[in-house]
């Protein structure tokens, strides 16, 4: 009994993985290598200003008749040469920064006593041919942000040369040999631990920067907690995050995601954004849970010429119940059924909203009295667009269905399309116009998108022919990316 339970775990335990399917991605972002070739710049910039705060220890000795204290003073010079910085990714580790050939320059005051005579001055030494080798371990941490947990890093000087200032400074030549030993084996020791402080410290502290879990405005809230450790390939590195919006007031009512994991294809720019329906999704659902999606059209909001038609359709429905209804104001009741549906095709994208109509008459000092009730199915075209960091979608209304209870009210579909181009899409609008900010760090920026909407099962197909399907839509915004300084 007990050899078949084993044999059984030994066939089940592989199958765990499959059985335990991971979480599909809302949103799925790839840095590729020409995304990293603009940021070479940028990191060699942020090395030379680490490595220029580098502190020297106090040197003291003593050479046969000479005593001599050597303290660094001013700041430290770093020049590397952009032709030997490379920036590239390591397949399934993370970053690899390599610099060849550089030079740091620093200043050192000078006390040195022989028998009774003492001197003071500078020394002014270089460091040629630094070469620093690090690589940068990318992992998702307990919060699900990208994080730096390890950092390997060799550096190497291979030559290191001191000038003495003052009338006597030739004299002192013959010291430099033990002095740059020492300068340069000391120096040599204070590169990596400063790289390593500037990764896990400094570079991790920008990488906080990026937003996890934040509200989007005074309802919702998005989450893109990373799922997973990023996925480092030679050519990219690809991060998936959950995507998903929630609802301010009850966090754990959220929209189940039933989609495809977003695709991304290709590799020709810098950055590349994809988001799937759920993304889009899970944002009209934690809306219509906020109950946003619902107004009433009343008094100065009701058009005069829908307002005129109403009382011509329901003529006769008033005389029936009170003629003194006659004169008391109308108003319309419009109040979203169900969560919004988004599709998006190779067309574009479209939102499937029904919405309750209910037609009123408020007689004055009484409650109101409903005179029909609709049931409203409206489509809109919804455009993305992205500016900066920040990804906003515009509505427009791109066809109607009524289900009337009366064949009379067949009229009213016309005007009411008016309206609801007139209000309901604006109340749309104000919501999804302000957008959201993409998981990006502050001081970079989106220019130059474009966007595009694929077909995931199109793309695994390669092209062969198109059958279209709610879960298996994907949008991509790929799009170049503007580095600037804090």
């Amino acid at each position: 009994m007990a050899s078949c339970l084993l044999t059984l775990l030994v066939l089940f335990i592989p199958l765990l993985p499959s059985i335990m399917a991971a979480e599909p991605a809302g949103c799925k972002i790839r840095i590729t290598d020409k995304g990293l070739d603009m940021l070479k710049a940028e990191t060699q910039r942020f090395v030379e200003e680490e490595l220029s705060n580098i502190s020297m220890p106090e040197m003291e000795g003593k050479e046969g008749r000479f005593q001599y204290t050597i303290t660094k003073y001013g700041q430290v010079f770093v020049q590397m040469n952009l032709t030997h910085v490379d920036l590239r990714f390591i397949p399934t580790v993370g970053l690899l920064f390599d610099v060849q050939n550089s030079s740091i320059t620093l200043s050192f005051h000078r006390r040195i006593l022989y028998w009774f005579f003492y001197d003071t001055g500078n020394i002014s030494a270089s460091a040629d041919g630094v070469n620093i080798n690090t690589v940068l371990n990318l992992i998702r941490d307990h919060e699900g942000r990208l994080k730096i947990n390890n950092i390997t890093c060799d550096a190497r000087i291979e030559k290191m040369r001191a000038k003495f200032s003052g009338t006597l400074g030739k004299v002192y030549d013959f010291i430099s040999g033990f002095l740059t030993s020492g300068m340069r084996f000391l120096l040599n020791q204070k590169i990596c631990p400063a790289l390593d402080h500037a990764a896990l410290v400094h570079v991790n502290a920008m990488l906080d920067s990026i937003p996890v879990k934040t509200e989007v405005d005074g309802y919702i809230g998005i989450d893109y907690s990373l799922l997973s450790d990023p996925l480092v390939t030679s050519k990219s590195l690809d991060m998936e995050f959950r995507g998903m919006f929630f609802n301010l007031a009850n966090e754990n009512d959220i929209l189940a995601n039933s989609a495809v994991d977003p695709v991304i294809t290709e590799y020709d720019r810098m950055v590349y954004l994809a988001l799937s329906e759920f993304f889009f999704d899970s944002g009209m659902f934690s809306y219509y849970k906020a109950g946003i999606f619902q107004m009433d059209i009343v008094n100065e909001k009701m058009p005069k010429d829908l307002e005129l038609l109403l009382r011509t359709t329901y003529f006769g429905a008033l005389m029936m119940l009170n003629p003194a209804l006659m004169d008391a104001p109308l108003a319309l009741q419009l109040a979203v059924n169900s969560p919004p549906k988004t599709t998006i095709k190779t067309s574009g994208a479209t939102v499937v909203v029904t919405a309750i109509v209910k037609v009123l008459v408020l007689p004055p000092g009484q409650p109101p009295v409903q005179l029909s009730s609709m049931t409203m199915e409206n489509k809109f075209n919804a455009k993305v667009s992205m500016k900066g960091k920040r990804l906003a979608v515009h509505a427009d209304l791109r066809s109607q269905c009524l289900s009337f209870c009366l064949h009379q009210l067949i009229p009213l579909q016309a005007p009411l399309k008016t309206m609801l181009q007139m209000s309901v899409v604006p109340l749309i609008n104000n919501w999804t116009k302000r957008g959201v900010q993409i998981p990006l760090a502050d001081g970079m920026d989106f220019i130059e998108e474009v966007v595009e909407y694929h077909n995931v099962k199109q793309i695994r197909k390669k092209r062969e022919k198109m059958t279209f399907s709610a879960k298996c839509l994907v949008l991509n915004i790929k799009t170049n990316v503007s580095i600037h300084g804090h």
